[in-house]
């Protein structure tokens, strides 16, 4: 997890507060007042393991389209004469088949409704969830937890 710094930058300038007709009789020294401005930028440090959690969640993203779009061309009825149907189902076929059985498979003509592949989308989604946070865990630094 990526630190936040906030680094205070304090800068004084010194402003003449003096009416005009008194400037011309009083020397330059009286009659001013300092003004104290105060700026507050926040840095944000990165690390490396910040990219290591967009990768999971682009895997996980990506895996998760893949099933939905099995899932709507099989609720669709899909032709497997299509060569992107097919390969879709091929390319999906290892990721759902743990979850087959689970639950009953309903076929309406050529339309089946496999509520696999939403369970495969939740479980592949929990599991980057997991890595995600398991990552975040192992990379927490000491001081960082004190200032939340």
């Amino acid at each position: 997890m990526a630190e936040v710094l906030e680094q205070e930058i304090v800068r004084q300038e010194t402003v003449a507060a003096q009416p005009a007709a008194a400037a011309q009789t009083s020397p330059p020294s009286a009659g001013t007042s300092r003004v104290s401005r105060t700026s507050v930028t926040t840095a944000r440090v990165g690390d490396y393991n910040d990219r290591a959690i967009q990768v999971v969640w682009w895997i996980v993203g990506f895996v998760d389209v893949v099933l939905a779009i099995r899932f709507v061309l099989k609720l669709l009825g899909g032709s497997t004469v299509s060569g992107f149907v097919t390969f879709m189902y091929d390319i999906t076929q290892p990721l759902v088949a743990p979850f087959h059985g689970i639950f009953n498979t309903a076929v309406q003509g050529r339309s089946i409704l496999e509520p696999e592949s939403l369970v495969a989308i939740a479980i592949y989604s929990l599991i980057g969830w997991g890595i995600v946070s398991l990552i975040r865990m192992l990379t927490r630094t000491g001081h960082a937890e004190g200032a939340a």
